[in-house]
């Protein structure tokens, strides 16, 4: 399974808009790369990345073999209120990551 990291602010004000990051340590195989046997690696890329914030679906992605290798992106979301915000994701192996951060609003 991926391991992820995700970096947002610990406090932020309501109604302020704010920067998240995430890193997913994913190999991303394209399926047209050939080992030292000179058999292809099978692929396997992350197929849907969604954020929700308050359980209502914020953010969302279908990445294809075009990302590199350990996917890093940035997105920007309004404070409306404390809550949880979580990423999920899954790739062509049904392999699935989550990663849940609580936002403190002030």
């Amino acid at each position: 399974m991926a391991q992820a990291r995700f970096d947002m602010p610990a406090q932020v004000r309501a109604g302020e808009v704010f920067k998240l990051r995430l890193l997913i340590q994913h190999p991303m195989e394209t399926g047209y790369l050939l080992d030292l046997n000179n058999q292809r690696i099978p692929r396997n890329v992350i197929t849907d990345l969604r954020c929700t914030y308050l359980g209502q679906e914020v953010f969302r992605i279908e990445p294809s073999s075009g990302l590199s290798a350990n996917p890093y992106m940035e997105f920007f979301l309004r404070a409306t209120q404390s809550g949880d915000i979580r990423i999920d994701w899954v790739d062509d192996r049904g392999e699935r990551g989550q990663l849940t951060r609580t936002l403190s609003v002030v």
